[in-house]
Order: structure tokens, then sequence, then C-alpha cells
């Protein structure tokens, strides 16, 4: 979906780094789904996940399941 449709309020940068303004922000819809974006593309595409896949990523990046991603 284009993350221009959600609007501009509401988006956060739970994962924002020293990386030179290219952050992934996230904003909760109203019916519990994740919308996630690019910030660096702001009008480009969104990924919506449900707030089951959302909680199966946190879940495994804080068990380690994603650490191959960092090497």
């Amino acid at each position: 979906m284009p993350a221009r449709e959600l609007g501009t309020e509401g988006w956060l940068r739970p994962w924002s780094g020293g990386n030179g303004g290219n952050c992934v922000e996230a904003m909760k819809l109203a019916d519990g789904r994740v919308a996630v974006r690019q910030s660096a593309d702001p009008d480009g595409p969104a990924l919506i996940y449900t707030s089951g896949e959302i909680t199966a990523f946190i879940q495994g990046a804080k068990s380690g399941e994603a650490d191959f991603l960092l090497s």
C-alpha cells in the first residue's frame, strides 16, 4: 500500500540510529495492524503486518533468530 494513504501523523522511528536519516518508521493502525516504511521514502510503499506477525518478528529478533543479518 502507498504509505501516503496512511497520512503523515503517527509514524515513529523506533529503530533510528546514526545512519544519516535512513530509518525504519512504524505506525500502529486503528485495527491493531502495524505499517512499516522507509523514512527516506515517505511516499513509497508501506508494508502492513498483523499484530501476530509483528510479535513473531520482535520475539524472533530478541532471541537472536535474525543475527545472521548482522554479519
